[in-house]
């Protein structure tokens, strides 16, 4: 069985999918269910998880089935960030979580500079961090080395369905990282995540892709099998690119 491992856990399913933007709870556990992830990433800022009961997120997505990521969108500082991650772990003991600083509204950047300096103060307070990066593989080559379990570069800016922008410094960033290398933020349909996979991406995080498809259930499900195609794939390792034509039928023999 092909696993994934991040911070001591293993997960069968390499899609890690997003619980915002839905139109309702149903459609949020439908399509969540159709995805076959098991990790789930929550805005702490947005989804107040005290709320249990009918109606909550922890009703329509079991934490008994679900790992929760708490993640820290919408922070603009170090400071916000990590006072955000403490209050998770005293609200439900969450201790593997998704670091994001932002550094600019319009184009939801990461601020680097902040995610690293919370990135060490965190990791020394004990959590486990998977932190959104840019694709520069120094600044994720930094991350690890401060102690972050997973390193997560965009593939272009987030919830705008661009696809992989620079796939070579994703090849980079995998190459050289001991961690988990999963792309987050920028996948729009199901061959973005292929292509993610293919790289040798260890997973994909994605939100928009799915619940603002027309069909948000059928596409977390085409997600699911683009992830195991493109794991496959790359498992499989794919032919040389050649310069010319090369025929399928042997050249021996011909009459």
């Amino acid at each position: 069985m092909d696993s994934f491992t991040v911070a001591g856990k293993t997960f069968s399913s390499r899609l890690l999918v997003g619980t915002g933007k839905y139109k309702n709870m149903a459609e949020t556990r439908a399509a969540i269910e159709a995805s076959g992830a098991e990790i789930v990433t929550v805005a702490l800022r947005r989804v107040d998880l005290g709320k249990t009961g009918e109606g909550s997120l922890q009703d329509a997505l079991d934490p008994g089935c679900y790992t929760y990521l708490p993640n820290t969108a919408g922070c603009y500082t170090a400071e916000e960030a990590m006072r955000t991650l403490r209050l998770a772990r005293e609200l439900g003991g969450w201790n593997l979580v998704k670091l994001e600083v932002i550094g600019d509204e319009k184009t939801l950047y990461p601020d680097m500079e902040e995610t690293l300096k919370a990135a060490k103060i965190l990791v020394k307070e004990g959590f486990d961090v998977m932190a959104y990066t840019t694709d520069d593989p120094l600044f994720a080559r930094k991350l690890e080395d401060a102690g972050c379990c997973a390193i997560m570069p965009l593939a272009a800016p987030i919830g705008s369905g661009l696809g992989i922008q620079n796939p070579l410094n994703i090849r980079l960033i995998v190459e050289q990282s001991r961690v988990p290398v999963l792309v987050d933020a920028g996948v729009g349909t199901a061959s973005d995540a292929a292509i993610a996979m293919e790289l040798g991406c260890a997973g994909v995080l994605m939100n928009t892709a799915i619940a603002e498809a027309k069909n948000p259930v059928l596409m977390a499900e085409a997600m699911k099998h683009a992830i195991i195609a493109g794991r496959q794939a790359y498992l499989a390792g794919r032919m040389a690119r050649k310069h010319y034509a090369d025929a399928s039928s042997p050249k021996q023999g011909v009459i």
